[in-house]
């Protein structure tokens, strides 16, 4: 005997009634999305530095408040995950700027010539760079710096991009060999860095 079907709204229901000004479907939805959001967080993070100073459920808390401000028509679950990956990328940037503006000139220590290459952190990816690569990316190819974000930030599937993008998923997978390699030869890194941070 099969189930019963559940009466519980969908995902992409409740973006449509939340959209529709039903403030009671964001309460129903955030249950249903929450670890989706988190799992997007992770990702996000994982290539960011073990002593980050934003941690997952912050992302996760300050994506939700900028995703529950915006003004967004939300087309269903894959389009919010969408729009999640792209706004938590941006709440990097912006906290990895605002750290970077912090630093400029703070905290500085008198090194030696002779000295400086033993003291210089070794070079990491660094998120703001990543960041300018990809808009320069999207200023040459939109849909392929769409498909990148998506995939690699927002952790969606070759299906699920392909159905944000309105594309084929092979189309998807021509586009992210395409991006990745652009990416290789744009931030002048090996293969092993850029893969880490995307």
């Amino acid at each position: 005997m099969r189930p019963a079907p559940s009466t519980q709204p969908t995902v992409s229901a409740l973006l449509v009634q939340w959209r529709g000004g039903d403030a009671s479907a964001l309460e129903r939805l955030m249950p249903l999305i929450y670890d989706e959001l988190h799992h997007l967080a992770r990702r996000h993070l994982r290539g960011e530095r073990a002593n980050h100073t934003l941690q997952t459920t912050a992302l996760v808390h300050e994506a939700y408040l900028r995703l529950v401000g915006s003004d967004v028509e939300w087309e269903g679950r894959v389009h919010f995950l969408a729009v999640a990956a792209q706004t938590m990328r941006r709440v990097l940037v912006d906290h990895a700027r605002s750290r970077s503006r912090q630093r400029r000139g703070g905290g500085l220590k008198l090194v030696s010539i002779e000295n400086a290459q033993a003291v210089a952190p070794a070079p990491a990816m660094d998120l703001m760079v990543l960041d300018e690569a990809l808009d320069r990316l999207a200023a040459m190819d939109g849909r392929k710096a769409r498909a990148a974000e998506l995939h690699y930030f927002g952790g969606l599937s070759y299906d699920e991009t392909a159905l944000a993008l309105g594309i084929s998923s092979a189309t998807v997978h021509r586009e992210l060999r395409v991006a990745k390699a652009w990416l290789y030869r744009e931030l002048g890194q090996d293969r092993g860095d850029v893969a880490t941070a995307t």
